[in-house]
């Protein structure tokens, strides 16, 4: 692992210390991140990313959105404890996924909104999980985003992966590492339920119930940190962006020993 040094001050500081994590110029970046561990503005870091990755560089954000979802955990958190009426109420005000003016969720932090509206931005279709991206590659990565796949082989992840895209945790975890994602897509008899969220289809607003593979980030800090103990090549590299703890890895990696981990822990385990 390698360690970052500090540059002198302002957005050139910042952008010389992804340059120095080993953000690749022209390559293809997964960033989660938390502005208020950075110390940054988001638009600013927006910019040193870009900047990073330059002009044939492209960057890509999770721009999820589990407010429009009654199956989510962030609506059985919200109604936990609640009455039918007060449900019901709760239901009926769920906004419909609209790809243009839907917001990302609170929940992705300040930056992945940024890049959302950014006027030359890209963003996938899925009403629950699409990205956001700006870039020479956007389309090309964020098409054809199946609306009944989250972040399987018809998603964003898969042509990530293809592209040997970098991930960037900007202040944030292992268990925030939504490339894992792709792994659970790849175990054998991977389990699967169903999912229901509000779209927009024609300006109108409607209930719609899909089956997907079971998502479950809850090992995801474990499984990283095993990641990360295992890599004896380097491939993870640590430092500080702005005030905020980063690591940086290949997305390709980190997906394939997720597929060996999640036969081992819970495959196996069943």
């Amino acid at each position: 692992m390698r360690a970052v040094t500090q540059h002198p001050d302002g957005g050139d500081r910042v952008a010389a210390q992804l340059h120095g994590l080993g953000v690749e110029r022209g390559g293809v970046l997964l960033v989660h991140a938390s502005m208020r561990s950075a110390g940054e503005d988001a638009e600013a870091m927006a910019h040193a990313l870009r900047r990073s990755l330059g002009p044939q560089g492209t960057l890509v954000v999770p721009s999820f959105t589990p407010e429009n979802s009654d199956t989510s955990p962030f609506y059985l958190s919200r109604v936990r404890g609640l009455g039918a009426e007060a449900r019901a109420a709760l239901r009926a005000a769920m906004p419909p996924f609209d790809r243009a003016t839907t917001p990302a969720s609170p929940s992705m932090g300040r930056l992945a909104e940024t890049v959302r509206l950014a006027p030359e931005a890209v963003r996938s279709g899925h009403p629950q999980t699409s990205f956001a991206a700006v870039g020479p590659a956007a389309a090309t990565l964020l098409a054809r985003h199946r609306p009944d796949c989250h972040l399987g082989e018809d998603s964003p992840l898969a042509r990530l992966y293809e592209a040997d895209a970098q991930v960037l945790l900007l202040g944030t975890g292992f268990a925030t590492c939504s490339a894992f994602h792709l792994a659970e897509y790849r175990l054998p008899a991977a389990p699967r339920r169903l999912y229901r969220c509000v779209i927009a289809p024609d300006g109108g607003r409607r209930w719609w119930e899909y089956e997907d593979v079971e998502l479950d980030d809850s090992d995801f800090a474990a499984l990283g940190g095993d990641f990360e103990r295992a890599d004896v090549t380097g491939a993870v590299r640590r430092g500080r962006v702005g005030a905020a703890p980063c690591r940086l890895f290949p997305l390709r990696a980190a997906v394939d020993f997720a597929t060996g981990w999640l036969v081992e822990h819970r495959v196996r385990a069943r």
